[in-house]
């Protein structure tokens, strides 16, 4: 028996393209042979990684909560390449108006901060599925990619939007693999990667101290943390090939952690 991680000639569109983690998913999708659409609300980063990759890449704008905009992007990639075989919603994030800190409570935080956050995270997710999911269901065949996080599996203090919003992404994630593979073609795949703990802008300061020390919080995450460490962007990449391959035919309605442990740890 043979096991084909093979994406050679695949097309693969990537939203948040440009981004830490995304970037690098990117390089991982083009290095395997696929042709990649690096959607970003900004487009000279996603143009200037879409030139890094080469191999017919293409950098386009898109704002995921523009179903428009979302549509436009679709028409190009559909211009360029004729088809859609992989879509990453990698477009997400928190915000610190949505976080709950000594100065802000619970009971005093914005709904409009909080309704950015679900936005983002949820209909940037439900938005892109609809529009690619469509050229998917016409093709009869795709691979949906959605990333979660370990806020969707326990939900972390201070972040009640972020971690509301993700467990979203998860039950969305399941509802979507059911429902193409039930009324479309179970050909259609969809699955979620949960992220545990990665420094990046966002939550750097929350980690991390200047000098580079754990903070309390930062601390408290590595005690719970049985591999030790923060991830890298390259610790997603091997579960990342292996659920957009054939490798994974028979995966559809999962979200796979990538957390060194975190969500396996009762804390004793």
């Amino acid at each position: 028996m043979s096991v084909s991680f093979d994406i050679q000639g695949k097309v693969a569109v990537v939203t948040g393209g440009a981004g830490v983690l995304c970037s690098g998913m990117c390089r991982a999708l083009a290095e395997g042979g696929a042709k990649v659409a690096v959607l970003d609300l900004r487009p000279e980063p996603a143009e200037a990684l879409a030139e890094q990759l080469g191999g017919g890449a293409t950098g386009l704008a898109c704002n995921v909560l523009d179903k428009a905009g979302v549509e436009a992007a679709a028409a190009q990639v559909m211009e360029t390449y004729g088809r859609v075989d992989i879509l990453i919603n990698g477009a997400g994030g928190n915000k610190p108006q949505a976080t709950t800190n000594p100065e802000q409570s619970f009971f005093d935080l914005p709904a409009d901060a909080v309704r950015w956050v679900f936005d983002l995270n949820l209909m940037g997710t439900m938005l892109p599925s609809q529009v690619f999911g469509r050229l998917m269901a016409a093709q009869k065949s795709g691979v949906i990619i959605n990333i979660s996080s370990m806020n969707a599996f326990r939900p972390l203090t201070r972040i009640p939007a972020y971690s509301a919003a993700k467990a979203g992404v998860s039950n969305f994630t399941q509802w979507l693999a059911v429902h193409l593979a039930q009324e479309y073609s179970p050909s259609i795949r969809v699955n979620a990667i949960a992220p545990g703990f990665f420094v990046g802008e966002q939550n750097q300061r929350m980690l991390l101290n200047e000098d580079g020390s754990l903070t309390p919080r930062g601390q408290q995450i590595m005690s719970h943390t049985p591999m030790g460490r923060f991830g890298v962007p390259d610790d997603l990449l091997g579960t990342l090939m292996w659920l957009v391959s054939p490798a994974s035919a028979f995966i559809t309605g999962v979200v796979v952690p990538v957390d060194g442990g975190f969500s396996a740890f009762s804390g004793v």
